[in-house]
Parts: C-alpha cells; structure tokens; sequence
C-alpha cells in the first residue's frame, strides 16, 4: 500500500469565505500516484472547516445566512467563549459544516457523484491555516 500527505495553506482576506479546493486536491491525486484506494481531507484548524457541496453561489449565500441564524458573529458578548478571543461563532459554524471529508477513489479519479466539489470553509479568517490531504492505496 502507498501513502501519501501533504499540507495545503490558506490566508482569506476575509472574516467568512467557501474556496472550491477541488482542483488542489485533484492535483494531490496526481502527485501521488495512486489509483485505487481513500482520500482524507481535513482542517487543521478548529474556525475552518472541510465539506462537500455544490460549487453554486447561491446555495454558498444561503450556507452563510444559515450559519448566521444558528451561531450569529455578533453581538461578541453572548458567548462565554469570548473573553480572550471574539471567534466562538467560528468554532460553532466549524462544528456544524464538519471537519472532514473522505473520498473514495476510483480509477485515479475522486469518485465523486453529481455536483460534488470539496470546500474549505473559514469562519475567522485574515491568517494561515493549513488542510491536511491524506492518501492511501494503490
């Protein structure tokens, strides 16, 4: 069996952003060489956050309205996280969108079904954080 990892770096400009990762990840395959076997992807950080999803702008607006509702950024003072930091509403959003994806590979492709692209998602942004790709197979 063969093994694979890399990390991968990302800085938004801004607070909250969905980035399509799909083609990086794609390229991981590559460099990799395997053609059967699991692809793991991860963030490393607990404000960010890997998914699947549909790569629409529409459905990313309405992912963040949704977040929004559930674990609102402000006002600061309603978590009791927030005393040292102002980012509890980010490791909220991060447990909701998930930390992980696992994606079957077939024939040296992402088997992915229709639609399906991997996000990274950040939600207290404006620094690096870096995403774990993990391959094993053959």
């Amino acid at each position: 069996m063969k093994t694979y990892r890399k990390e991968l770096w990302f800085k938004t400009e801004t607070r909250r952003a969905f980035i399509n990762i799909t083609p990086q990840i794609e390229e991981c395959l590559r460099e990799s060489g395997i053609k059967e076997g699991l692809l793991l992807c991860n963030a490393m950080h607990i404000t960010s956050s890997v998914f699947i999803n549909d790569d629409e702008p529409g459905l990313h607006r309405d992912f963040e309205r949704f977040l929004e509702k559930l674990a609102p950024e402000k006002p600061y003072a309603q978590y009791d996280h927030n005393g040292f930091e102002d980012n509890a509403d980010a490791h909220l959003k991060r447990t909701i969108m998930g930390r992980e994806v696992v994606v079957a590979i077939t024939d040296g492709k992402l088997d992915f079904g229709p639609w399906e692209q991997i996000f990274y998602g950040e939600f207290d942004g404006k620094r690096r954080k870096r995403v774990l790709v993990k391959i094993i197979g053959e």
